[in-house]
């Protein structure tokens, strides 16, 4: 099993592979999201904390899911402009993925391996967050129902 996040590489929505390497020095977020979910309006809030904090290094990365409820349907185009149109989404967005079960995305299995949750390493729903340092270790895994402003008083204390 890889054991850094930046040995992991993903497809953005725009279908460009990135590198995780690429955030190497940057406190990084990633969210699985979903457009059609009660939580859906966080886009709002994590974009926020983006505006906020991406000056000090934070980065959020976010990786559209359809396993829980059907709630993201969609294509990349209509995911990237609901995000955009909808919630003024600026932060990266990667292509569509599985979190749980054998098809999960490399990403997924390691941040679940790294910081198991109540239900085990399983994600228990959209907009589950996982936060990683700058050098590619996983520091903490936030609930969906937790918003992103409840970040902002632990993101403060590590980029301030």
């Amino acid at each position: 099993m890889e054991t850094n996040f930046h040995n992991f590489e993903a497809n953005s929505l725009q279908g460009k592979t990135i590198k995780m390497s690429d955030y190497k020095g940057q406190t990084v977020l990633v969210v699985n999201t979903a457009s059609k979910c009660g939580l859906t309006p966080q886009y709002e809030g994590l974009e926020a904390l983006y505006q906020k904090y991406k000056d000090k290094g934070l980065v959020i990365l976010g990786f559209p899911c359809n396993q829980f409820g059907n709630q993201e349907p969609g294509d990349e185009k209509s995911i990237s402009e609901g995000c955009l149109i909808n919630y003024g989404v600026s932060f990266p967005m990667f292509a569509k993925v599985n979190v749980n079960g054998d098809k999960a995305h490399p990403v997924f299995k390691y941040l679940k391996s790294e910081l198991g949750g109540v239900f085990g390493s399983k994600i228990k729903w959209n907009f589950t967050k996982f936060l990683i340092d700058a050098n590619g270790k996983p520091l903490k895994r936030f609930a969906p129902i937790t918003k992103p402003e409840k970040i902002d008083s632990y993101l403060s204390k590590i980029l301030d």
